[in-house]
């Protein structure tokens, strides 16, 4: 399975968290994986691990989205954008095996096939942000290293 169709089944599985408790989630992974006729056992544990990353940094990515977002808290967000976006920042932020154009290009096209009309520039805007800030971020912090060392 190509890593475009892993991030696919992580977006779908994120967004079941929406609509199911926490308690009811383990069973409905199960259901989902059980959907498929052809799963290995390393692309369910690919996407699976990718899940329970992306869950265990909700708190921060939201932060940082509400941050990011004027006019536009993640409690009026449509879920689709929502997902799309938590995704991406995951992706952004805290997965370095994914470039950041790819995250950002991969949860536009998320959000496009998925979302509604202007979804993907929304997504692709809220995106572009945060990766300017974080360039910026970057550049002050090796002036700083530099600055340092002479």
């Amino acid at each position: 399975m190509r890593q475009r169709e892993l991030r696919e089944h992580v977006f779908k599985l994120l967004f079941m968290t929406e609509f199911n408790t926490q308690e009811e989630m383990p069973e409905q992974l199960s259901l989902y994986f059980d959907s498929f006729e052809e799963l290995t056992e390393k692309n369910q544990k690919s996407m699976q691990e990718k899940y329970n990353h992306v869950l265990s940094h909700l708190e921060e990515i939201d932060t940082l989205l509400n941050e990011t977002s004027k006019g536009w808290k993640t409690k009026r967000m449509s879920r689709v954008d929502l997902t799309a976006l938590r995704l991406a920042v995951y992706e952004i932020k805290y997965d370095d095996s994914v470039p950041v154009g790819v995250a950002i290009n991969e949860a536009v096209e998320l959000a496009k096939c998925f979302g509604g009309e202007t979804s993907g520039s929304f997504v692709n805007g809220i995106l572009g942000k945060i990766a300017s800030t974080d360039e910026k971020q970057e550049e002050k912090e090796a002036s700083a290293e530099t600055v340092e060392s002479e």
